[in-house]
């Protein structure tokens, strides 16, 4: 089964080497990506582990992306994919396969017969999933901004709190055991992992600090807008 997405640049990897690719073609498109808002050719991946994914149709369109968060992380960090299922890994492979040859053959004069046929099924198909990347994209936007909404809601209730409870404070100032023990009675899933990755992420900033919430999001890895929401919440309680 296919599945549409918006999936973070950094959970992706390619089999194949970025040297395979000239870095100003990678460059032109990155800029392409970024000015546009968003690639408009879905990468086709499968997925490899717990939000990981693994490129196997559009490699130089990953590389792209992934320069251009390099250049802007804020802009650049999401990519639409299309996300295969492990059974139906093999059926992809032929479709792609099969429609990079039909891409191929158009550029015969005398097209086959066969060819032709497919020619308005293709095209049809091309405008379905530009609707269906359209109308997602645009859900994604509204969820984004529904979630920013409640950052800004809860951030006006923090400071009224002291420091010593403010979350952006803790999660800037307690050791990994605290940030453990604290998470764990938060109840949030894989509190100790968690940790870790909120003291690391946080040890490699210039200052040792995260500026806001969304710098936390952006630097900790699996660190979903949901669960920093929840972390805020609870912890503006204590």
């Amino acid at each position: 089964m296919v599945k549409f997405f918006m999936v973070d640049v950094e959970s992706v990897t390619s089999n194949v080497p970025r040297s395979n690719f000239q870095e100003a073609d990678l460059e032109i498109l990155a800029d392409l990506i970024l000015e546009s808002g968003g690639i408009l050719k879905p990468l086709v991946l499968k997925k490899t582990g717990f939000e990981q994914y693994e490129v196997v149709d559009g490699h130089f369109e990953y590389y792209s992306a992934v320069r251009a968060r390099e250049k802007n992380p804020i802009e650049g960090d999401m990519v639409s994919a299309l996300i295969i299922s492990s059974e139906n890994e093999d059926l992809a492979l032929k479709q792609i396969t099969s429609l990079k040859g039909i891409d191929s053959s158009s550029k015969i004069v005398t097209p086959h017969p066969e060819t032709t046929k497919l020619e308005p099924r293709l095209a049809n198909l091309e405008l379905r999933l530009e609707k269906q990347f359209n109308e997602f994209k645009s859900e994604f936007l509204q969820e984004k901004q529904r979630i920013d909404s409640q950052f800004k809601q809860l951030e006006n209730l923090i400071p009224q709190k002291s420091e010593q409870s403010n979350p952006l404070s803790l999660l800037n100032s307690l050791d990994k055991d605290e940030l453990s023990i604290k998470l764990q009675r938060s109840r949030i899933p894989g509190s100790e992992k968690l940790a870790k990755g909120i003291f690391d992420a946080r040890s490699k900033k210039p200052k040792q600090k995260f500026e806001d919430y969304r710098d936390v999001v952006k630097s900790v890895k699996n660190l979903g807008d949901k669960t920093i929401l929840t972390i805020i919440d609870e912890w503006s309680k204590s």
